[in-house]
């Protein structure tokens, strides 16, 4: 098993580049790592799903295809805001699933090398930062990396595909 540490010292040794999209929630700049992402889309038609988190907008129907969609913003216990013309999804792979990741804006593809990926910053006891991959530094800017694989906790995925199993059949037909 290795610590945080020595991921960050491993990934710095063996990914010389590396390469983010990165996005903005609110006045904060995030990157997903590219492979990691199928597609971006404007945002669509997005079916609601009773019973399920906050955060959980719905699900949306892409060429025949059901997939959940999550609010980021609310995912991160930041304010709500409207929808705007720059307000897109990022469909994400996380396992064997495709899901919907809402998102301020799309910002660029950007190539950050290894040694200029600091490990996240901890915070205390109380505090869950395991979702952060760790923090970028690029064109004078400070990115927020994110683990997409850990920005969901197991049961968090699990609660989501079985509340939104029943909208996809509603979805799907629309």
């Amino acid at each position: 098993m290795t610590s945080p540490d020595t991921a960050v010292l491993e990934r710095k040794n063996v990914e010389s580049l590396s390469k983010y999209l990165t996005f903005g929630l609110g006045d904060e700049e995030y990157g997903l790592e590219i492979l990691k992402v199928r597609e971006i889309i404007g945002l669509m038609q997005i079916t609601g799903v009773p019973r399920t988190p906050d955060f959980v907008r719905g699900v949306i129907n892409l060429r025949g295809k059901v997939i959940p969609v999550i609010d980021l913003r609310l995912k991160f216990n930041m304010d709500e805001i409207g929808d705007t013309v720059q307000t897109c999804i990022i469909v994400v792979v996380i396992g064997d699933m495709l899901m919907g990741v809402l998102v301020d804006q799309v910002s660029e593809v950007l190539d950050i090398q290894g040694k200029d990926i600091e490990e996240a910053p901890q915070f205390g006891v109380n505090i869950d930062t395991e979702f952060i991959l760790g923090i970028g530094k690029a064109k004078g800017k400070v990115i927020i990396l994110l683990d997409i694989q850990k920005v969901l906790t197991d049961s968090e995925i699990l609660k989501m595909q079985s509340s939104t199993m029943p909208a996809a059949d509603a979805a799907a037909r629309s």
